[in-house]
């Protein structure tokens, strides 16, 4: 038995099929983590959630911001933008049935026994894991509700960017929310930029990337995130580990195994 992590998917079906390939993952004995967004930039979301669908249990999954898009466009709370090739998928009988499946998703993964931490973007540096833990059940108790359209309807904000211990209500989920799903960079205080989505060697003082902040989490824990394709090249530093190496973008899908910690990849394959 093995235990893979990769992340951002994008509905590049092909390369994701043929990467469990290479690395000879086994659908009945082995499991698969993923950080997040699924879907959405590639051609092939649908496939790509039937087939985790199908997986059950063997899979573990967090949601990243594209995962919250297509639920928010097929409940239509936001409209559907043709680069995210959702039409497929909202055209399919079974949409409802994966749209039900994705809300019942985690928001953050934690193994404390193998020590493994898996969120989409990134994890607070005012938070330890227990406070991290304790506002993404939050999260993910109003997502797998029946009022979940009116809690995401609720919960695109760029203004909720600081921490502050009294912060509540709306402003604490959407606040949690930016940093499991959106963050990228800090300012010293620890105030989020939500917009700069370039290489960190572009990035001009203050803004540090969130993981060279001072942080709460302990150092024996593996903190798996995607998100941020352009920290292609870039060193990070341990505990974290960057699994989105840009795919959608013609980069490559890229899988860590843990138990003897190797690394498997497949370049983009041409959509024409």
């Amino acid at each position: 038995m093995s235990t893979y992590f990769m992340s951002d998917i994008h509905g590049c079906y092909k390369e994701f099929i043929r990467l469990l390939e290479k690395a000879e993952f086994n659908c009945k004995k082995d499991y698969l983590w993923i950080a997040g967004d699924l879907v959405s930039r590639g051609i092939d979301s649908l496939k790509v959630l039937r087939y985790l669908y199908n997986l059950k249990n063997r899979v573990k999954i967090v949601l990243g911001n594209h995962d919250l898009n297509l639920i928010s466009v097929y409940s239509g709370i936001k409209k559907n933008n043709k680069n995210n090739h959702f039409d497929k998928f909202l055209a399919a009988s079974d949409s409802h049935k994966l749209i039900r499946w994705l809300r019942s998703q985690k928001i953050l993964k934690i193994d404390k026994k193998r020590k493994i931490v898996m969120t989409h973007a990134g994890i607070s540096p005012h938070w330890n894991l227990n406070i991290a833990q304790k506002y993404a059940i939050d999260i993910e108790r109003f997502l797998s509700s029946d009022n979940f359209d009116l809690f995401l309807e609720s919960m695109y904000d760029n203004k909720v960017t600081m921490w502050h211990s009294d912060l509540n209500g709306l402003d604490r989920l959407r606040y949690s929310m930016n940093v499991f799903t959106r963050m990228r960079s800090c300012y010293p205080d620890g105030r989020l930029n939500l917009f700069y989505k370039q290489s960190p060697k572009m990035l001009k003082p203050p803004l540090k990337p969130w993981f060279f902040m001072k942080h709460n989490f302990p150092q024996d824990y593996y903190i798996f995130f995607g998100h941020w394709s352009t920290l292609r090249g870039t060193a990070v530093p341990q505990p974290f580990f960057s699994l989105d190496s840009g795919c959608c973008w013609g980069g490559e899908l890229m899988m860590f195994r843990w138990e003897d910690k190797k690394i498997f990849s497949q370049k983009f394959f041409s959509q024409e």
